[in-house]
This record gives C-alpha cells, structure tokens and sequence, in this order.
C-alpha cells in the first residue's frame, strides 16, 4: 500500500520519528491538506528537503532553483495568472515534446492534468520550492501585456476626479480593471519593473511630460505623455504616496507599495516643484527580488575569503562604502545572510528597509518621529546585541556611537559614501571622530561600483577598434591580453533594450585595517598615503578588479573606465 511505503521511507530516508509520521498522517486526514504541505507546515521537514524526498520516491526531477529558466510563451498565452498562482505551477522547458511544469505539490495530480487539457499536450512535474515557482510567475506573467499606449489613448481632461475615490492600500499591477490615469500610472510601474529599472522620472516639459527610466543605472528617455493629461497623473501619484494633491509650490516625498501576484513592491515617491509642472521620481524596491549570497555578488576568491574571515568577529566596525545605488545594501545583507543565525542578535537601523530578512530584527528610521540613525543605534544597546547594522554613518554623533559600540563587543556593519577604501579613514576624522577610536575599532572597509556586464543574449566578440584600444591602453592592457585579441561586446536587442548591457555585477576594493594602517591612522596619514603602502602590500583597487572582469569579458573597456574614472591606481 502507498501510504505503507510513504510511512517507511519517511522512517528511513527523512529520519522522521514514528510518532511525528502518525502526527502527519492525522493531520493529513483532519485537514485535507497532502501530506507534504502537512510535513512542511508542521516543521517536520524544511521544504527542500520534503520536495528531495517525494522527488526520490515519486521518481520525479527536483530542481532547488529556477534562475535563469525561460517561461515557454504558449503556457503564458494559454495558462492564466490565476490558474498558475493557485495551484502553483509553471512550465520551464519543453523536452521531446513533453512540457515540463514546475510544483511544489507533488501529491496533487488534478491540477496536472487540468493543465494537460488545457495546453493539450502530455505533461511532466518537476518538483521546486514554493518561492522559487511564484518569483518565476511573476516574471513570466510581467511580460504579459503592455497597455501604456492603449492607456494613453483612454486618458481625458477629466479623469483627475475620479483619482481619489479608487485608492486602495496595495494596487497590484495585474488587475487593468482601473479609470485609465490610474490604469496608466500603473502600467508605466508595471513597465519599469519588466525592463528592471531602479527609478522612474517624470520630468514635465512646455509641450508634454517624458517618460524616463534609470535601467542598469542609465536613464533612457521612454514614452512622452500628452501635457493635457500631467496635472491627473501628478494628482494620481500624489494619492499614491498619501501626499497633499493641493500643495504645488513645495517639494514632498510619499510611499506606496503595490502588489504584483505574492509578491510586494515599495516605491519611494518624491515631487519637486519645476518651471513647467511638478517633477515626480518614484524609486522602485522590488521586494520579489531574492537576498544574493556572497558567492553571488561578484566577489573575487581572495576578497570573499577575506571579508568572510572579518565578519566572523565578535567585535568591531565594517564600513562597505560607495556612491549611491552602488549595490553597498546588497553587499551589507549578504554579509548578514551568510552569519545569520538562531544564536546570534541581529539589529539593523536603515532609512527605509529595503528587504526583509528572516530572523534579523529590522527598524526603520522615522526622523519626523525622532528616531533617527543615532537615536536608534543607542536604543539597540539596551536590546542586548551581538550584531548591528546601521544604514549610513552621516553624522559625528552616529559615527561616535557606532565605533563605541564596536569597541564594547558588538560587531556593527554600516556605509558611508567616499570614493574608495581609504578615503573612508579620513572621512571619520574629518567629522569628528578621535583618530585612536578609529584605529582601534575598524576591521574592514570595503569599497564598491557596479558594472554594466555584457548581455548575454546578443553578446560577441570583435576586433578593437580605434577608439576600444585607447581604451585599453587607458587600462593599461594589450589585445594580446584577450582571447584571440577579441572583445567582448553586445550587439544590442531587444531584451537588452538595444543598449549591449543586461545585468550589473560589482568591482570591489577590500583593504582590511592591520596594523600599518592603525598606526598611519593615529598619526593622521592622508587617504593617497595610506592607500599607496596598501597597494605596496598588494591591496587591489576598484579599476583592477573591473580590468579582470573585462578580461574574464563580462563587461567592456569604456565601462570600466566609466565606473572607476576617480579611482588613482
């Protein structure tokens, strides 16, 4: 009998115990739910761990991970939104004319077979984990429709009443049910998040308001909306953002978040008031967007040994440092991801959270409340902490108590923005704090850019050009250096918005304080002093780690050179 078999390999193979395999059983009867949902849902077995098992018994495929997988077009044409999120499935390949559909239902077979009819076709499950499925949905669904023309069309004069009656707490982009300014509003959202953009402008002109939008850290000119229809939209965002509609002359900022299937999207709205109108930028926090380990930041090996090593401390200050939207926050929870753990007390103060990470306790500053950067961090003394992050240093006051705290047994993280690892040494002294305090607190500084890589889908290789070898020679480097003396370069297409770039990873610059360095900073060495007897002692800088990932031909010349223009070698 199945149920027999299931009993004994969970015995066996899951190191269930007889009375929690009876304890599922029961609860698999009383609930209705399968008994993987009820082994999950108990904490009997983490769910990677329950699909491996059903995987072995069932005979089935288990896939930990769907990065990278291609959502086969006809699913998305033929399969509603609604039938893939409810019964959690999605196909990701197509193999000998079988559709191979992610689940992370092993036990349930109606869906499958409804999605058989559906598709007409045979199907295959392959077991995933639950988030994995719902962030590919999300995905795949987002390239779904495109209404900002069809919505543009819709728009009239007298749209801006109908604005504030239709709020809601959360819009979630997929439901187009909407007046047309909102439906619009929503739809150039809806569009930023598909092309990957971090901010959306809205910068009014004599004669319309243009669409920008800040993807892979450039701004690319998009849509222009008719001027008749700026004063609702502005109306729209300001509701949006719970900001006051009548207040034109001054600047204001407002939150929303807005919803997308599971999966939650903060946007930071801000409007300065310009010649021509009011100029809007939301920033987009796409909380759909997974925690990156430290294998996955674009570290080197020497530098991830490194900086795992420092991190390790009981004691003592971080400082990862760079411009903003230099990826310094992805770096600072990859550093806390990877020492997380039920044992330890992990405190964050950050203005706002930008992602929430399990067992870490996160607070978010509220100036107009008084709980700012320093007010918080005193407050987190009392509360007992081994670990604590604090979202920038920008002040003495928060500066001096950050170091205090590391020097009494804490391990504390934060950022500051200077050009490079050694430039943040002398940025504490200039703002106050004692050169011995400095000295005899700091661990590590970590300075980072992100680099544009090569899109993968149009990417090739070619023979420098003229302007490519002054590059290189800018570089220090020879096409020698390269395979078959060949760069690699993107074409442009249309995935990668015909710009040759699709995806950013990080150069960074590791110089750890040992003991040269504390004593050059008691004696108030200068920031090129310091940073020339690190590099005596093999300290690699930012624009030599963007010159080995151009050589590896992730990225190109004048792109490193764009990122790295005032780092001194």
């Amino acid at each position: 009998m199945l149920q027999d078999r299931i009993r004994e390999g969970l015995l066996r193979k899951a190191g269930l115990t007889q009375i929690q395999i009876d304890d599922a059983l029961a609860a698999e009867h009383e609930s209705g739910l399968g008994l993987d949902q009820v082994l999950i849902t108990k904490n009997f077995l983490p769910e990677a761990k329950c699909l491996q098992f059903f995987a072995d018994f069932l005979g089935m495929e288990f896939r930990p991970s769907l990065e990278g997988i291609g959502v086969p077009g006809d699913f998305i044409h033929k399969v509603p939104v609604q039938f893939a999120r409810t019964h959690g499935l999605i196909a990701i390949a197509i193999r000998e004319g079988v559709l191979q559909v992610a689940t992370h239902k092993p036990l349930e077979v109606q869906p499958m077979d409804d999605l058989a009819t559906m598709l007409r076709c045979e199907v295959e499950g392959v077991l995933t984990p639950r988030s994995e499925i719902a962030n590919l949905i999300n995905r795949a669904y987002r390239h779904k429709a495109d209404g900002v023309d069809e919505a543009l069309e819709d728009i009239e004069d007298t749209d801006i009443v109908a604005v504030a009656g239709q709020i809601q707490e959360s819009e979630d982009l997929l439901d187009q049910n909407k007046a047309p300014v909102i439906k619009l509003v929503n739809m150039l959202l809806f569009q930023a998040l598909k092309l990957r953009a971090s901010d959306i402008h809205l910068q009014p002109y004599a004669d319309r308001l243009q669409v920008r939008m800040r993807i892979d850290g450039v701004l690319y000119d998009m849509e222009s909306v008719p001027k008749r229809a700026q004063e609702a939209i502005v109306s729209r965002v300001k509701v949006m953002g719970k900001m006051d509609i009548a207040e034109r002359r001054l600047p204001q900022d407002g939150r929303a978040s807005i919803r997308i299937g599971d999966g939650d999207v903060d946007v930071r709205i801000s409007s300065v008031p310009v010649t021509s109108g009011e100029r809007i930028v939301f920033r987009i926090l796409d909380k759909t967007t997974k925690i990156y380990s430290l294998e996955q930041i674009g570290l080197s090996l020497d530098n991830q040994r490194t900086i795992k090593r420092y991190i390790n401390y009981s004691h003592g200050i971080i400082f990862v440092t760079g411009p903003t939207g230099s990826g310094k926050t992805t770096t600072l929870y990859a550093c806390l991801d990877a020492i997380n753990a039920p044992s330890l007390n992990i405190l964050t103060i950050e203005d706002p959270v930008e992602y929430n990470l399990d067992g870490i306790s996160q607070v978010q500053v509220n100036v107009k409340k008084g709980l700012t950067f320093a007010n918080g961090l005193r407050s987190f003394l009392r509360q007992d902490p081994d670990v604590m992050m604090v979202g920038e240093v920008r002040d003495n006051e928060t500066a001096d108590i950050a170091i205090r705290a590391a020097l009494t047994g804490h391990l504390v993280f934060s950022t500051v923005h200077t050009n490079d690892s050694a430039s943040t040494v002398t940025r504490l002294i200039d703002i106050g704090v004692e050169p011995y305090l400095v000295s005899s607190s700091m661990l590590l500084v970590v300075a980072q850019r992100l680099l544009r890589t090569v899109c993968a889908n149009c990417r090739e290789p070619v023979e420098p050009d003229e302007q490519m070898l002054f590059h290189l020679e800018d570089l220090k480097l020879k096409r020698e250096q390269f395979q078959n003396g060949k760069l690699m370069i993107g074409r442009g297409c249309d995935e990668c918005f015909h710009s040759g770039y699709a995806g950013r990873t990080a150069i960074y610059e590791v110089m750890p304080i040992d003991s040269a360095v504390q004593e050059q900073i008691v004696r108030k060495a200068t920031a090129s002093e310091i940073k020339r007897s690190a590099l005596e002692r093999g300290l690699r800088t930012l624009r030599m780690d963007g010159v080995d990932k151009l050589l590896a031909g992730l990225t190109t010349p004048d792109e490193v050179l764009r990122v790295t223009q005032l780092d001194v070698t």
